[in-house]
């Protein structure tokens, strides 16, 4: 018998997720990130920054950010 919290809670959990894959502007080259929002900032300061994003899937949520990576590899920057 499960908690009548139970279920909440893990849904809630998996609202918690990252939602988007990020590629950004780092020191060294490209750099990814997972986001829970599309939040680019006040002013819109980071649109810059961004290089390139998707929705991830919600079974790719939990994935780490190098196998993340290894599946959608950096946009070429010309």
């Amino acid at each position: 018998m499960t908690k009548p919290g139970a279920t909440r809670s893990r849904d809630k959990r998996q609202d918690d997720l990252p939602r988007y894959f990020v590629w950004v502007t780092g020191l060294y080259g490209p750099e990814p990130q997972k986001w829970a929002r599309l939040d680019f900032g006040i002013g819109e300061w980071k649109r810059p920054q961004v290089l390139a994003w998707r929705p991830l899937l919600e079974e790719e949520r939990q994935l780490p950010l190098s196998t993340l990576a290894r599946r959608y590899p950096p946009p070429t920057i010309d």
